[in-house]
């Protein structure tokens, strides 16, 4: 644990790709494999299960530390990360541990599922004993369910190919699946990552194991430059961007295999492209798109047409154990193909995007899988036209694919070129009105947001600013009066500079605290941004957005002039 320790400390200490990706490389070429392959799994993004419940943790924690739980909150406010301040308020150690992160992960944490809430609160206590300050802040977070670092798989990957002198990509490659929850890490498959390649020996590899993702850039020009930076239009293929689950099917040895993006293997969630998948020819892996696919009839022509449905639906496929007929009903799951990765065995990934699509083509044909459609135009105008219908037609924005491209690993302009040419965010005017601390470097920091909207318009600034003192003095709003309803939560957009400036307003003007959060004077107004809007009847307000951001402050918009729910309801019919 102090070598994992030791890494994780040189990680979070620093900015610099070089000097991560040689931190990560000294590990790896100091580390045992069992430890490597833990710390493989952890640092590439795979999730330990909690073992141990928050609550749990802070009681013990309080015990040990003889100390109450509101000085322990006071502390957690300072502080702003629950492992740490569990590894400051408690007693220094008068043990040192010198167990690896595989025993302590293997022969520790795992067995600790299970047992008596008491037996469990005994360990870890014993366990914190015999850690330093790092080392019980490390073993919290695994326990606890939410560890996280600041590197990136891409990195990882880099430090392994180094320690091991092989191709990157190579390492990529063999990569895939590693984290998936299902299949516990192992010396042998570690040692399977590093492995020597020897020209002409294929590479050795899980009969079901996905290739690695190839990944587009944004693009964020206006289309009158197009031609300038991409060339003619007929040098591109344009498909349609669809807001689904990336997704692999892959039909080897007579089975299928479902893998996400997030490198989760699916297949049991989705019975029906299994289905389809099954009598593909052995040796096939389609890349595309997992979406609920709804067919209803025009209401003017009573033509049968087929359309994404929002992706709010095909959420509750996923975190579906028991797929009962009415959920397969009510949410019937399609794959949109586009792309073909291998056929009877053989890697198409260095073949052209026009050789790989009519390959992809006749491969199809009545298959009964759908095929992503390519769209045409004369010019990128006439496809910043036909972009305008996007949201009509419930998909994201263009895919542009240069024809004459590779298939890449990851985001890499260097094997082929793809770009996401997605439609600009729906966009609302909301109020601040709660905060959190952030992660990582931010974890001093509150970056963590909550904003509202006015029930209703209000009818002037002073109505608005009757409900904002009426906040100040903590009175529970009227159902049937003028108050601000929370609808989003967001963390990310602001720079580092705007974050310190709300912090020190947050900090100055806090109206309660419920343990890591606080509740502040309305008084900012910010511009949020969002890809999708959905009811939801888990939110008060009766409404979930999709990926929102901050987009800027808007100093220049009073209080009473925020948007309302009424606003967001009419984003939600359009």
């Amino acid at each position: 644990m102090h070598r994992f320790s030791r890494l994780f400390s040189e990680l979070d200490a620093t900015t610099s790709t070089n000097e991560k990706v040689e931190a990560l490389t000294r590990y790896f070429n100091e580390a045992p494999p069992r430890d490597a392959a833990w710390a493989v799994y952890f640092l590439a993004g795979g999730k330990p299960r909690q073992v141990v419940k928050t609550a749990s943790l802070v009681s013990l924690a309080c015990r040990i530390a003889q100390i109450e739980p509101w000085l322990f909150d006071e502390c957690y406010q300072s502080v702003g990360d629950l492992a740490e301040t569990i590894s400051l308020v408690l007693p220094r150690g008068d043990e040192a541990s010198d167990l690896g992160l595989a025993e302590w992960v293997e022969d520790r944490l795992l067995p600790l599922r299970g047992l008596p809430d008491e037996e469990v609160a005994q360990r870890v206590a014993r366990y914190w004993q015999e850690l330093d300050a790092l080392g019980r802040f490390l073993l919290t977070k695994l326990v606890g369910g939410g560890f996280r670092v600041g590197v990136s798989k891409l990195l990882v990957q880099r430090a392994l190919a180094t320690h091991a002198g092989i191709d990157a990509k190579r390492v990529a490659q063999r990569m895939m699946g590693y984290t998936d929850g299902k299949t516990v890490p192992s010396p042998e498959r570690y040692e399977a990552l590093i492995a020597q390649a020897h020209e002409g020996v294929p590479e050795q590899r899980d009969e079901g194991q996905p290739y690695p993702f190839f990944l587009a850039h944004q693009l964020d020009l206006p289309p009158e430059l197009f031609a300038a930076r991409l060339g003619p239009v007929g040098d591109w293929m344009v498909e349609w961007k669809y807001d689904g689950i990336r997704g692999q099917v892959i039909q080897r040895g007579g089975k299928v295999w479902i893998w996400s993006r997030g490198e989760e293997l699916v297949t049991e969630r989705f019975p029906e492209i299994e289905a389809l998948a099954q009598p593909l020819p052995d040796g096939t892996v389609l890349d595309g798109e997992i979406l609920v696919w709804k067919e209803e009839p025009d209401p003017e022509t009573g033509e049968i047409l087929g359309r994404p449905a929002p992706f709010a639906l095909l959420q509750q496929r996923i975190g579906r154990k028991n797929l009962t007929k009415k959920v397969l009903a009510e949410a019937p799951v399609s794959f949109m193909a586009y792309d073909l990765l291998e056929q009877d065995g053989a890697d198409l990934r260095g073949l052209t995007q026009r050789e790989r699509r009519a390959r992809l083509e006749a491969l199809l044909a009545g298959t009964g899988f759908k095929l992503s459609p390519v769209e045409t135009a004369t010019s990128w105008l006439a496809f910043a036209e036909k972009r305008a219908q996007s949201r009509e037609r419930g998909v994201e924005g263009f895919m542009l694919k240069r024809l004459d491209a590779a298939y890449g690993t990851g985001r890499t302009k260097a094997e082929g070129l793809w770009w996401k040419w997605k439609i600009d965010p729906m966009t609302i005017d909301c109020v601040l009105v709660y905060a959190q601390a952030g992660h990582g470097r931010r974890s001093s920091v509150y970056t963590d947001y909550t904003f509202a909207v006015w029930n209703r318009p209000p009818v002037d600034k002073e109505e608005a600013q009757a409900v904002v003192e009426a906040i100040v003095r903590k009175e529970p709003p009227r159902p049937d009066a003028l108050q601000l309803v929370p609808f989003a939560k967001a963390y990310s957009g602001l720079t580092d500079e705007e974050f310190r400036m709300v912090d020190g307003l947050i900090r100055r003007h806090t109206i309660e605290k419920f343990g890591p959060v606080r509740s502040m004077k309305p008084m900012l107004v910010f511009e949020l941004g969002f890809e999708g809007i959905n009811r939801s009847g888990r939110h008060k307000s009766g409404i979930a957005v999709r990926f929102p951001r901050m987009l800027r402050i808007r100093q220049d918009k009073p209080l009473h002039e925020a948007n309302t729910l009424q606003d967001l309801e009419r984003l939600l019919a359009a």
